[in-house]
This record gives C-alpha cells, sequence and structure tokens, in this order.
C-alpha cells in the first residue's frame, strides 16, 4: 500500500526531533572526524571544498524510487563522494557524505533510523571504493588510459555491492526481514552506476579547473530527470489510470511482499447491475461512478489497508488486520454500508450493490491463491444471492482432494494439446410426436489416470468457482463445433446443445468466442444451442440479458436448463431470448407416482407452451414416464428410455440403427436402447 499511495509528512513535533537529532549525529561525527585528521583536512585543495560543496547541494534534491525501502534513493552526491574517495580516500568523502545523507534525510522527511540507516549504506559503499583503489595506490593522472577505466569500474562496482549487502543485513535483522527479496528496478542500479561513472570526469575538471566543476550539475539534472521518469512510469504501471487507485499488479506484488504469516483477508468485490449505469447513462456516467466507488471505499477502510481496483466493476480490500472471519465479515459489512447510499449522477440517485468473496489467511498460501480463493467466495455470493461468502479451509470445495482434482483439470486444460482424457459424451433428444432425434446434449466425462472416470456433477462442483470453468467451457465449445462440423460433413446436420456457467456468462466474451469457432468450423449458428441454469440467470439478470441477446441475433439458440429448481420470475422468462426450457430430471423421474410433480411438469409444459417455448424433459426413464408427457404435450426427451450418453463414434452407430417410436406404439420391454 505505501508503495502507491504518497507518505503522509511527519507532524510537526516530530519532524523538528527528527531534524535536531539528525543534525547534533551529524556534526558529532563530521567533528570527530575532524579531531582525529585534523592534518589530512587542512591538506585538502580547493577542490575538495568545492566538491563537497556541491555534493551538499545536490542532495537537496535526492531521487527517490516508488518503494519502502531506503535503499531505493539515489543521491546525487554520490558522484562527488565517490569522486572524492578515490582521490582522496576514506574519511574525507565519508564526512561529506554524511552532511549530504542528513540534508537528504530531511529534504525527504525521513525518521532519523532511516537516514542512519542511509548514512551506513553510503559509508560502507565510500569504504569498499576506498579499499579497491588503496590496493593498488591509484591515483587518476592528466592522461587517463584504460587501466584507469578498468579500475574505476571496479571501485564502482564494490561499491554498489557494499552498499545493498548492508541494506539486505539491515532488513534481515529488522521488522523489514518479513519482506520478500524483490529483483531491483534497473532504474535503480543505472542511475547509480552513472552517478558513480561521472567521478572520473569530476577529477578530471578539477584537474584542468575547479572552476568547470559547477558544471557537472546538468549531468546531474539528467540523472534527475531519468530517475524520474523511471519512477512515474514504475507508479503508472501500478495505478488504476480511472480511479487512481492501485491495480492488480500494485496488488500482487503488495501481497507478495508481505510476509505470509501476518494475518489477513483479502475482500473482492465485483458491483451488481452496472452494467444498467453504462447502459442508461452512458460510458462517461459509468467512469465517473466507478471513480466515486473508489473515493467511497478508500474513506472507509483505515489507510493500512490497501483498496485496488481489479478491472471493470471489480474491486478489492487487504485488510491486513484482521483477527478471523467475523473480523474480515466485519469489514465486509462496513463496506457495503458505504456503498448503501446512493450515489447523485447529474442529479439521478444511482444505486449500488455488491456481491463480497472473503479469502482468509491461513497456512502460507501465496498472493495468486489468495485471489483465486476471494474471486470463488465472490463467485459463490453471486450463485446463492448472498452478499458475502467467505472462503476458508472448511468449505466443502476447499478440501484438499477437490483442490487436487482441479490443479489435475487445470494442468489437462492446458495441456498441448488440451483436453488430456477429458471426452464427451452426447445423449439424443427425441421428439415426442414423431420419436425423430431432433439433437444431443453434450455432456462431460474425464477418465482420470488415477481416479477413473470422473462424471459432469462432479467436474462442475469442482471448475464452476474458479476461473478454470472458463477453461473448461472454452474446451468444450471448440470440440462440440468441431464435432458439428464432422457431422454435418458426414450428412447428418445434428443440433448440439451445451451447458455454460454463470462465469461464462458474466466475463461477456463468449459470444465472440462462439462465433469465431463457428465462422471457423463452417457450422450454422441455429446447429448450436446453449443451456444456462436458473442460478445464472438470478446471479445478473442484466449482464447475462445483455450476452444471451447478442448469442440470440448471432442465431444460437439458448435453453434455460433445470427449470423449476430456481427462482426464475414470468418476467425474466418474458423478456430473454429463449428458444426452450428444460424440465428438471427430479420431477420427471416421479412425475408416475407423485401428483404434486406431475402438476408441476404439467404446469411448465403449459407455461412453455403459451411463451412459444419448446419444453424438453430431463430424465426419462420408462415408458409410462414417456405417454405421461405425450399427454401434457411435452415436445422433446432426453433419457435412458431411449439411450444413454454414448461417445460421438457409437452415437453414430445408434443413429443408423434407430427407429423412431410414437407414445402410442409400445416398444415390449422398458430397456433402454443399446
Amino acid at each position: 500500500m505505501d508503495a502507491v499511495r504518497p507518505r503522509s509528512a511527519a507532524s510537526g513535533p516530530r519532524l523538528r526531533r527528527a531534524l535536531v537529532v539528525t543534525t547534533g549525529l551529524t556534526a558529532a561525527t563530521d567533528l570527530a572526524l575532524w579531531a582525529t585528521a585534523a592534518g589530512t583536512f587542512r591538506a585538502l585543495p580547493a577542490a575538495y571544498w568545492i566538491m563537497a560543496a556541491l555534493a551538499v547541494v545536490a542532495d537537496a534534491r535526492p531521487h527517490p524510487l516508488p518503494g519502502r525501502r531506503v535503499s531505493r534513493v539515489v543521491l546525487p552526491s554520490s558522484c562527488f563522494t565517490f569522486a572524492i574517495a578515490l582521490a582522496w580516500g576514506f574519511v574525507p568523502a565519508l564526512a561529506v557524505q554524511l552532511v549530504a545523507v542528513t540534508v537528504a534525510g530531511i529534504r525527504m522527511r525521513h525518521a532519523v533510523p532511516r537516514t542512519i540507516h542511509l548514512a551506513l549504506q553510503h559509508a560502507a559503499g565510500l569504504a569498499a571504493a576506498s579499499t579497491v583503489a588503496g590496493l593498488v595506490s591509484w591515483r587518476i593522472g592528466p592522461r587517463p588510459d584504460l587501466g584507469d577505466a578498468a579500475l574505476t569500474c571496479a571501485a564502482a562496482a564494490a561499491w554498489i555491492a557494499a552498499r545493498y549487502a548492508v541494506a539486505a543485513v539491515v532488513r534481515r535483522c529488522t521488522a523489514e526481514r518479513r519482506t520478500r527479496h524483490r529483483r531491483r528496478a534497473p532504474a535503480d542500479l543505472l542511475a547509480t552506476a552513472a552517478l558513480l561513472l561521472l567521478a572520473p570526469m569530476l577529477l578530471l575538471a578539477a584537474q584542468v579547473g575547479p572552476a568547470l566543476l559547477p558544471l557537472t550539475l546538468l549531468a546531474l539534472h539528467a540523472v534527475h530527470r531519468m530517475v524520474r521518469w523511471a519512477g512515474e512510469s514504475e507508479r503508472a504501471a501500478r495505478v488504476d489510470p480511472l480511479t487512481g487507485l492501485p491495480n492488480r499488479r500494485a496488488l500482487q506484488s503488495t501481497m507478495s511482499e508481505r510476509g505470509p504469516d501476518r494475518q489477513r483477508a483479502l475482500i473482492l468485490l465485483d458491483l451488481d447491475r452496472f452494467r444498467i449505469v453504462n447502459d442508461a447513462l452512458g460510458h462517461g456516467a459509468g467512469d465517473r461512478l466507478l471513480a466515486r466507488v473508489a473515493d467511497r471505499l478508500t474513506a472507509a477502510v483505515p489507510r493500512h489497508d490497501l483498496v485496488v481496483r481489479l478491472g471493470g466493476d471489480e474491486f478489492a480490500v487487504l485488510a491486513t488486520r484482521v483477527e478471523g472471519a467475523a473480523s474480515a465479515r466485519r469489514i465486509a459489512e462496513h463496506l457495503t454500508e458505504a456503498l448503501s447510499r446512493p450515489f447523485p449522477m447529474d442529479g439521478t440517485p444511482v444505486e449500488l450493490t455488491a456481491s463480497i468473496g472473503i479469502a482468509l489467511q491461513s497456512g502460507r498460501r501465496d498472493g495468486a491463491t489468495l485471489l483465486r480463493e476471494a474471486e470463488t467466495a465472490m463467485y459463490e455470493a453471486k450463485q446463492h444471492g448472498d452478499q458475502v461468502a467467505v472462503h476458508g479451509p472448511d468449505a466443502p470445495h476447499a478440501s484438499p482432494d477437490r483442490l487436487a482434482l482441479l490443479a489435475d483439470l487445470r494442468a489437462a486444460l492446458r495441456r498441448d494439446p488440451p483436453g488430456d482424457g477429458i471426452v464427451l459424451f452426447y445423449q439424443p433428444q427425441i421428439a415426442i410426436a414423431t420419436g425423430e432425434v431432433v439433437g444431443v446434449e453434450a455432456l462431460l466425462r474425464w477418465r482420470h489416470p488415477e481416479r477413473g472416470l470422473v462424471g459432469p456433477e462432479e467436474l462442475l462442483r469442482v471448475a464452476e468457482p474458479t476461473p478454470v470453468m472458463r477453461l473448461l467451457t472454452a474446451y468444450v465449445l471448440e470440440e462440440v463445433v468441431a464435432q458439428l462440423a464432422r457431422w454435418r460433413f458426414a450428412g447428418m446436420p445434428l443440433r448440439a446443445a451445451v451447458n455454460v456457467s454463470a462465469r461464462d456468462l458474466h466475463a461477456g466474451d463468449i459470444a465472440d468466442r462462439v462465433g469465431v469457432l463457428l465462422c471457423d468450423h463452417e457450422v450454422p449458428a441455429d446447429l448450436l444451442q446453449l443451456e444456462i441454469t436458473e442460478s445464472a440467470l438470478m446471479t445478473d439478470p442484466h449482464r447475462v440479458l445483455d450476452t444471451i441477446t447478442r448469442l440470440d441475433r448471432m442465431g444460437v439458440a439458448i435453453s434455460l436448463d433445470d427449470f423449476g429448481t430456481g427462482f426464475s420470475s414470468l418476467q425474466h422468462l418474458r423478456r430473454l431470448p429463449l428458444t426452450e426450457v428444460k424440465i428438471d430430471r427430479s420431477f420427471v423421474l416421479g412425475m408416475a407416482n407423485d401428483s404434486g410433480d406431475a402438476a408441476i411438469v404439467r404446469s411448465v409444459i403449459g407455461l412453455a407452451d403459451s411463451l412459444g417455448l419448446r419444453a424438453v424433459a430431463e430424465g426419462v426413464e420408462d415408458e409410462v414416464t414417456w405417454r405421461l408427457l405425450a399427454a401434457a404435450g411435452c415436445h422433446a426427451a432426453q433419457g435412458w428410455f431411449h439411450a444413454r450418453p454414448m461417445p460421438a463414434a457409437e452415437l453414430a452407430e445408434w443413429l443408423s440403427r434407430y427407429r423412431p417410436i410414437r407414445p402410442g406404439v409400445r416398444r415390449g420391454p422398458w430397456i433402454p436402447a443399446k
């Protein structure tokens, strides 16, 4: 958080105390150096004193880079003190460096320990460089050669190595030991090297005429601009340009820097029905609304927590001082209260709610895992209609067995070619009035190398709450559309239905992916049908409506799966561009023996007929049910009464042997077709 938010200025009394203590320590140290080596200082030429003055003046404008570490500061005085160390030794250079570091610390309002830390780093660098120069009694002459250049580079390398070695040791000995080491930014090392390698030029200028030394301030200005540009570029890469909040990259960096043993929670927020604002008021108003949401979230959390915009209408809060699920829930409730107040937009009050997922840190999970778990919890909140859901080690989807299965599934989908062991079975759908095959439903199976055949329910239960679901859907769509093309080329153009999840519909790009696949395989859009569940529909009806409207305009049929098990309203059924509704098998299986189930099935068929939709019954396993459905006017059915799900090759053989059976014709014993 501190890496992207500006540091707050120290309070007046605290800053004054830091000034007094730092100045006193520097004065005392310099007086001690002068007293012990008075002869050395009296023998120094005018060029030394000019360089000393320029070093102090230059450090009135230090070059801080983004980051909390003291080592992320480039001091312009380094080039002068490095030159002094090479020409006149360690003690004269140290005396100047201490004064310059004090000026820089005061200018950046550093606390006393931070200024001392910075002084130790530069003192170590000067000592290392002086040692290298002293080993060969090196002093630059009036006509430098390649040996002088090599020794300058060696001394500079020693300076850099010693400085950052001290920084690493201090981090390990203080509270910063919990911070993971991050690769140093190239701008940091480049600027430091550029300053140190100016030293020979300073010494040559001093030999020609000390009056030339102030001209080096122009080179220092160029280094300052380079460091400033690098810092701005790094900040821009870590800040969302619309809201000014840290972005996903900053969040991942912060989570990786903070120790895994610290109590924290990641709270992920997804704004509900935000697309309505964009559609109704325009994208400009939507951008302004996101900026106001960012301001309100920032005001609602303490400064030690990080507020992030992940992209779109997704935000996150990294809470660093939580004591468990109850504490994290209280923070989430505080955030929902902050968002519950209407946002005035051009005189129109806009009300927003958010679905919130919480991931608690337990054990030594890394930041990527924490973000994935928070996203899983957020989608669970959307699917179940809850405002807040907590992902924890006790959740059923978080069991080690399921996490291992999920990891195996992700690996299978990312292999080349993808889908190792994942196969599609197809179950025919039969028109009840004619007995003809009107389509098939694609069903997933996975031949796991250790677990054997994994069914679709377990696959979806593991994958749907996670980003792996999108990988799985992409694979299934590719395979089904390719199979449709093969069937069409073979002269049997079947329609295939594919289940898609709430996560796929909310992503919004599924229509584009389907369009590309149909075009690439030259498959007519009416041969593909997508099945959505009531829970996916009710999670965010407006966003789903936008997606399936695009699919409908392409010619792709939309089916509402498992109808009767959710909470769909008639208004949504009327507005959605649906082609059919599928009656859940739980009602179909019991309709022969349960009058209540039979009444529900007949009601759904009548409702579908009145809305101009096909009614398809799932789970038809005997002739009695088949006849009852025919009497109720159901359009189509699928189930083991006609055929089990089978691979594409077996389906082609089954179709060659199948003869349509009408409900009025008995087919002998009720044995599923082989």
